[in-house]
C-alpha cells in the first residue's frame, strides 16, 4: 500500500489533476475544451446500418449471428507437427483479438463490429492501424490495434475504404494494399445481399407493410357525406365544400369528436382495413430466410432444441467464424510463421448453456477417461483451481491404484530410483568397515 507521502505527491484527482490541491492550472493529465478536437454526441466510430436493415426482424437476427460469433475466442495460436493446438501465443495480435483492438472496442465488440457491418455491406475490411514495422517494406510486423472499415472502391491490387480515425474523431478514406488488409466477404452473401435476395425481398415487404400500417393509422376519418341535393353545378359544389368544412370544423373544436349532420344527409366511413395479402407474403419470407439460415424463431425466444441449436452454429455461426479466422490467417500471418506452426484458431464453449444436471454425469465422463483433470472442471465451474497436486493429473479416480501381481502390495506411484554404481576404492571401503565390524562382535 502507498505510505501518504507517495499518494500526495503522485495522487491524480479527475477534477484537478492532483490530489490535494486545486490551484486551477491545467497539468498534463488535464485537457481543456479546446484541444480535445472533433466533439460528438454520439460515438462517431460505431457501426451503422444502412436503411431498411434495422426493421423489424432485420436487425434482430443479424445482432444475434454477431453476438453469438463474438462469444467465440479467437486467439493467435501454435499448433503441433500433427495440426493440433499446443499453446496460445502471447503477443499483439493475441491482445487485439481478445482484449483491445483499439482503444474504442474490446476484442469482443470489434468481432461484433465487423460481423454486423459484413452482413450490411456484404463485404467488410479490417485495417491495421498501428504496427511495429512499416509493412510497406516488409512482412513481418506486429498488429498493435485495428479498426473495421467500409470498402468504396475496388482497385487491382488497393482499396479504398473509409475508417474512423481516433485522432482526429472523424471518418477518413485511405487507399491501401490488398496484401495488408483482411477483407472478409460475408459466406450468406446470396442469401442477405444480393438485390433480389431473400433478404431484401423481406426489406421491402416490411417497408410496404409499414407504409400501409401508417396510412391506417394517420388519424382520417376517410368520410363520404352523401348530400340531399344533386352537385353538378358549381353552386351547389360551393355548398357542398362548405358543408364538409362545417363538419371537419365540429370534429377538431369538439373535445370529444363530436359532430352533428342533418337527417336528410347520409355519412359513410371508409377507414377498414383494407384486405391485401402484404402480411402473409412478409411471413412467408420470413419463414424462408429462417430455413435458408439454418436457424428458427426458437433460436430468440430461448426455447431452441439442442439439435436445432446445433444446426443453427453448423450451418449460420461457423461459415462467417471461418471466413474470419482465414482471412486473418491469410494476411496477419506470413507463410514462415505458418510453416513454424502459427494460426488463428476460434474456440467455443461448449458447456456454456448445459444445464447443472447434465454437467454432474459429463464431469463423471470426461474424468473417467482421463480426459480433463479436477482442476479443469473447477474452472468450468467458475471454481478457483485446487492445491491437492492429484487435482492435475488425469487420472480415473473412481478406479483403485495398480497392484503387484506377485505380492498384491500396492505400486507406489513415485519412480524407485535404480541403485547406484560403486567405485573400486567405495568397495574396498566398505569391505574393511564390515570386516573391523566382524572382529568387534563377541560369539
Amino acid at each position: 500500500m502507498e505510505s501518504f507521502r507517495t499518494r500526495l505527491i503522485h495522487g491524480w484527482n479527475a477534477f484537478t489533476g492532483s490530489a490535494g490541491k486545486d490551484d486551477g492550472l491545467l497539468n498534463n493529465n488535464i485537457i481543456s475544451s479546446q484541444d480535445i478536437g472533433f466533439v460528438s454526441t454520439d460515438n462517431p466510430s460505431r457501426v451503422r446500418l444502412s436503411m431498411g436493415s434495422e426493421r423489424s426482424i432485420i436487425s434482430t437476427v443479424t445482432n444475434r449471428i454477431a453476438l453469438d460469433v463474438a462469444s467465440f475466442d479467437f486467439q493467435h495460436v501454435r499448433l503441433d507437427q500433427n495440426g493440433r493446438y499446443l499453446e496460445t501465443m502471447a503477443g499483439p495480435l493475441t491482445n487485439c483479438l481478445t482484449v483491445e483492438a483499439n482503444k474504442d472496442q474490446t476484442g469482443r465488440a470489434f468481432i461484433q463490429d465487423v460481423v454486423m457491418s459484413m452482413f450490411d455491406e456484404g463485404v467488410v475490411a479490417v485495417i491495421p492501424i498501428e504496427t511495429s514495422i512499416n509493412p510497406m517494406l516488409t512482412n513481418s510486423y506486429n498488429v498493435e490495434n485495428m479498426r473495421t472499415a467500409k470498402i468504396l472502391e475496388w482497385m487491382p491490387n488497393h482499396i479504398r475504404v473509409e475508417v474512423y480515425n481516433d485522432r482526429i474523431g472523424m471518418k477518413q478514406s485511405l487507399i491501401v494494399p490488398k496484401d495488408i488488409v483482411v477483407i472478409i466477404a460475408n459466406p450468406l452473401y446470396a442469401i442477405m445481399n444480393e438485390p433480389n435476395s431473400t433478404l431484401k425481398r423481406l426489406i421491402r415487404a416490411l417497408n410496404l407493410l409499414d407504409i400501409t400500417d401508417e396510412k391506417n393509422n394517420s388519424g382520417k376519418l376517410d368520410l363520404i357525406i352523401q348530400l340531399p341535393y344533386t352537385v353538378k353545378s358549381e353552386k351547389r359544389q360551393l355548398e357542398a365544400q362548405e358543408r364538409v368544412k362545417g363538419i371537419s370544423q365540429q370534429l377538431e373544436g369538439s373535445k370529444y369528436g363530436v359532430a352533428y349532420a342533418d337527417s336528410t344527409e347520409r355519412i359513410v366511413q371508409l377507414n377498414r382495413p383494407v384486405e391485401n395479402n402484404l402480411l402473409a407474403k412478409v411471413q412467408y419470407l420470413t419463414n424462408m430466410f429462417y430455413n435458408q439460415l439454418g436457424m428458427s424463431e426458437n433460436i430468440f425466444t430461448g426455447k431452441a432444441t439442442p439439435a436445432e441449436l446445433q444446426n443453427y452454429y453448423d450451418r449460420t455461426v461457423e461459415p462467417i467464424v471461418t471466413a474470419i479466422v482465414d482471412e486473418i490467417k491469410r494476411k496477419f500471418l506470413t507463410k514462415t510463421a505458418r510453416t513454424q506452426g502459427h494460426s488463428i484458431m476460434a474456440f467455443r464453449d461448449i458447456f456454456r448453456l448445459i444445464p447443472a444436471s447434465e454437467l454432474a454425469n459429463l464431469a463423471d465422463v470426461f474424468s473417467r477417461n482421463e480426459i480433463f483433470s479436477a482442476n479443469d472442471w473447477r474452472q468450468i465451474l467458475g471454481r478457483k483451481p485446487s492445491d491437492d497436486p492429484r487435482a492435475n493429473e488425469l487420472s480415473n479416480k473412481n478406479m483403485p491404484e495398480p497392484k503387484n501381481v506377485q505380492t498384491g502390495v500396492k505400486t507406489p506411484t513415485e519412480k524407485i530410483e535404480e541403485p547406484k554404481e560403486l567405485s573400486k576404492e567405495e568397495i574396498q571401503k566398505a569391505i574393511a568397515k564390515l570386516s573391523d565390524d566382524l572382529k568387534k562382535q563377541t560369539y
